[in-house]
């Protein structure tokens, strides 16, 4: 099994003062380079002061609750774990509620959409674990829940005419954003309306790439600094479309569900039951778990995932069935995947050749986003072009400004300058202050910035998309993908597609960049190691 034309100064507007910031190379008087405007360093830095004043320090927690060493973890477990997955038979099929979920695996599959046509393909497919992408985060609940309910339905029927035994992932936010717990009691409604009863729910966020821990039952994100917070003292449970107060995920399932499952209700596996191996303990805990109970995991690595699953199959043995709530790292030890080392950009390029340049688009607002912008400003031979969205409700005045950026974006490509497109950063809300009017309105934004792909005048070299809802709209509605491959991961935390024959730009790597994830200076990795791999040329 494998492991900007500038505008005069007589012309001026408040889009030209925005243009200003950009400073023009000689040789092709394009805007080359960028002087970050301080909008853009004042978000930044006021949310890195607000960050200094949480958390604790990650050793400590990982004192208090034991950090498995490396020696600690035997080559007799490890052994075990992969025997265990040698004998386990069952597709793994992930639903990705926006593209970011495949950051952990490489070598399989994703489908953009949801047809019965596209799950048999999965299921017949030669690789355990597919995915299919259901970009729910950019959707309201409603709409979530009769996609849902239909998946379920579908994957069940599928398989029993197929005679394919499944188990059936929810990948949801490590930060604990999205749709929970529509999107998992859809499911099961979707899955028992055709026969398969679902015992349980397992919820475990765990990211170890993304730094987001579980340990005694609060979830935890690591800071730049090293700091763990409790999740919902971060900037991701102030989300306006999905915002959270609880970090002890006992208390945060109470919270999500409207207080329909209590606290003392939800069953937790304890860091101490992984690190002492109490396999049959956990397994017995699992096999009490029915009526869609709810089972919290905690993880502060791989091993503890993996002593985890050995348990968890035991229970599957013995006739449990459980639905999954979880982040990406999850997904990685289930489907039975070794490590790969990450891509360069010759992996990523092969023989292709291109004299154009490349393109990034950043529609994240998050912290992390806002200051790997800032870093990736400072580095010269880029063109940022700032998109304003501030006429999102104008047709006429949005369409005048897509053909602006178009215009200039694709006169700096042809000369093999990469562009780095970019909103504004400051988050913009409904007026009427409603999560789902708030969401709606982001996805407008989204809409907007995928239209400027899909209009792009040239083939870019490369694309990088910054943000969940931004990286799936691009890639199935700009990019029409819908099949992609996922070689693996750029950084870690960072996935990669390869882009189908039927896409409008084929055969290009799709860097899809998680808005909530990487270092200060990550997205000047990932357009580093982009411009450094290509071969250019006619």
């Amino acid at each position: 099994m494998e492991r900007g034309k500038r505008i005069g100064k007589d012309e001026k507007s408040e889009r030209d003062e925005r243009d200003e910031r950009m400073v023009t190379d000689e040789k092709t008087g394009g805007s080359i380079g960028m002087k970050m405007d301080g909008r853009v360093e004042e978000v930044g830095k006021m949310e890195r002061e607000v960050g200094r004043t949480m958390g604790i320090g990650k050793d400590e927690v990982f004192l208090k609750w034991g950090e498995r060493r490396d020696e600690e973890w035997s080559e007799e477990w490890e052994e075990r774990y992969w025997e265990v997955m040698g004998r386990e038979g069952r597709k793994v099929v992930v639903l990705d509620d926006d593209p970011t979920g495949i950051q952990t695996v490489h070598g399989v599959f994703v489908y953009t959409d949801a047809g019965m046509e596209s799950i048999r393909a999965g299921l017949l497919g030669e690789e355990r674990v597919f995915f299919i992408l259901t970009n729910s985060r950019a959707l309201g609940e409603e709409e979530t829940v009769r996609l849902h309910r239909e998946i379920g339905r579908k994957v069940a029927a599928a398989a029993e005419e197929l005679g394919v035994e499944f188990l059936l992932v929810s990948r949801g936010d490590s930060t604990l954003r999205g749709h929970y717990p529509a999107e998992t009691e859809s499911l099961r409604e979707g899955l028992e309306g055709e026969g398969v009863r679902v015992d349980g729910e397992v919820i475990c966020p765990f990211f170890e790439e993304g730094g987001r821990f579980t340990a005694g039952d609060v979830h935890y994100v690591e800071m730049g600094d090293g700091r763990l917070v409790p999740a919902g003292e971060t900037e991701f449970a102030k989300d306006s479309s999905f915002g959270y107060v609880s970090s002890d995920l006992k208390d945060w399932v109470e919270e999500k569900s409207g207080g329909k499952v209590k606290r003392e209700d939800v069953v937790s596996v304890s860091l101490e039951e992984l690190r002492e191996y109490r396999i049959g303990e956990v397994a017995d805990k699992l096999m009490g778990v029915e009526h869609f109970g709810k089972v919290v995991v905690n993880a502060v690595s791989y091993e503890d995932l993996k002593v985890f699953v050995i348990a968890l199959l035991e229970a599957l043995g013995r006739g449990k069935y459980f639905l999954f709530r979880t982040a990406a790292s999850f997904v990685k030890v289930l489907g039975g995947m070794e490590d790969r080392a990450l891509l360069e950009g010759t992996d990523l390029y092969g023989n292709v050749r291109s004299r154009f340049g490349g393109l990034v688009v950043v529609g994240s607002h998050v912290q992390k986003t806002t200051r790997q912008l800032e870093v990736l400003g400072k580095r010269e031979g880029l063109c940022f072009l700032e998109f304003s969205v501030e006429g999102i409700g104008d047709e006429e005045k949005m369409e005048a400004e897509k053909r602006r950026v178009l215009k200039e974006a694709g006169r700096q490509m042809a000369a093999g300058v990469s562009v780095v497109i970019y909103t504004g950063r400051q988050v913009r809300t409904a007026e009427s202050g409603k999560r789902e009017d708030n969401l709606a309105l982001s996805v407008r934004i989204s809409e907007a910035v995928t239209d400027l792909v899909g209009r792009m005048p040239v083939t870019p070299r490369f694309l990088v998309a910054k943000g969940g809802i931004t990286s799936s709209d691009i890639g199935t509605k700009a990019l029409g993908v819908k099949k992609a491959f996922v070689p693996g991961q750029i950084l870690a935390g960072v996935p990669v597609w390869v882009t189908g024959e039927e896409s409008r730009f084929p055969g290009i790597p799709y860097v899809i960049f998680p808005g909530n994830v990487g270092a200060e200076d990550a997205l000047l990795q990932v357009v580093e190691k982009l411009e450094g791999g290509a071969v250019t040329g006619e």
